[in-house]
């Protein structure tokens, strides 16, 4: 999978300086399974975008390509990536399981569910996600399922009392 980070940094490269970016036959031949994918930049060990899709709905080359130009110039976090960031810029690709939605009896049972998974939540049109990586920084489960809450726009403390939709899913990651 080190090629799809040489595959993202040529796309990021070549919008930046407004080229065609060509992609080898390899390329569109090793990675030409419907695979969805996050793209996450870090400059300086700081998160500076994260873009990414939650289901397969293109090949993965062409999910990679799309996701890293969005991290990188459309991410509404953040200012549009400037061509002197990209040197220092890492790169981390997560390519996604396909989400299973997850019953739950109660807080209790959801808390050792969601453990060390992505985790997708929703509640009426308010969605969000955090990739399993998340875990490495918000370790306990209660902290984690409450800033998931905030992050979709809803009360940190909602998951105690109403039921919230929720799928669970692993990653594949590579990082420079």
């Amino acid at each position: 999978m080190r090629d799809l980070l040489k595959l993202a940094r040529a796309s990021i490269k070549a919008e930046l300086g407004g080229k065609e970016l060509k992609v080898s036959g390899g390329i569109k031949k090793k990675y030409s399974k419907k695979k969805a994918c996050f793209v996450t930049l870090t400059l300086n060990g700081e998160l500076r975008g994260c873009i990414g899709s939650l289901e397969p709905r293109q090949e993965l080359w062409e999910d990679v390509i799309e996701n890293s130009r969005n991290a990188a110039f459309s991410d509404p976090r953040f200012n549009a990536l400037a061509e002197e960031e990209l040197k220092k810029v890492k790169i981390e690709i997560s390519v996604l399981t396909i989400p299973e939605k997850k019953e739950y009896k109660d807080s209790a049972d959801l808390l050792r569910k969601i453990k060390g998974k992505g985790v997708i939540i929703k509640k009426g049109w308010n969605q969000a996600t955090y990739l399993p990586q998340v875990w490495e920084e918000l370790e306990d489960e209660k902290e984690f399922i409450g800033s998931l809450c905030m992050k979709a726009g809803l009360s940190r403390e909602l998951w105690k009392t109403e039921k919230l939709e929720v799928w669970l899913y692993e990653v594949e990651k590579v990082t420079e």
